[in-house]
């Protein structure tokens, strides 16, 4: 990801990045470029328009699944669902604990 996004970079100044360049970028940055990496990356990307790829990227992402389980996803029949989630966040706040202290610790934050 790290060699894409340094061919991004690099083409900011207009003309198509080579391995040179993302190595130069990356190396910017401190961070170590293999060389071979770097050539695939251009090879890959060669002959092709970085915004359309971009764009065509952001609308697989829109696709993905992301996010955690908790959420309870609404269904258009039924009203079970929104009572059960009610009952599970009032057992939620009953399981909470009041407040814990430092005290186990043998440091306070501000002490």
């Amino acid at each position: 990801m790290r060699y894409v996004a340094a061919y991004c970079l690099a083409a900011l100044s207009g003309s198509t990045p080579s391995a040179k360049d993302i190595e130069k970028v990356l190396g910017s940055v401190g961070v170590d470029c293999d060389a071979a990496l770097a050539k695939k990356v251009v090879s890959e990307l060669e002959g092709k328009e970085l915004n359309q790829l971009i764009a065509e990227g952001m609308g697989k992402i829109g696709s993905m699944p992301v996010g955690g389980g908790g959420a309870v996803a609404s269904s258009g029949g039924g009203g079970a669902a929104p009572a059960a989630a009610k009952e599970e966040t009032k057992e939620e706040k009953k399981e909470e604990p009041e407040e814990e202290s430092d005290d186990d610790m043998g440091f306070g934050l501000f002490d």
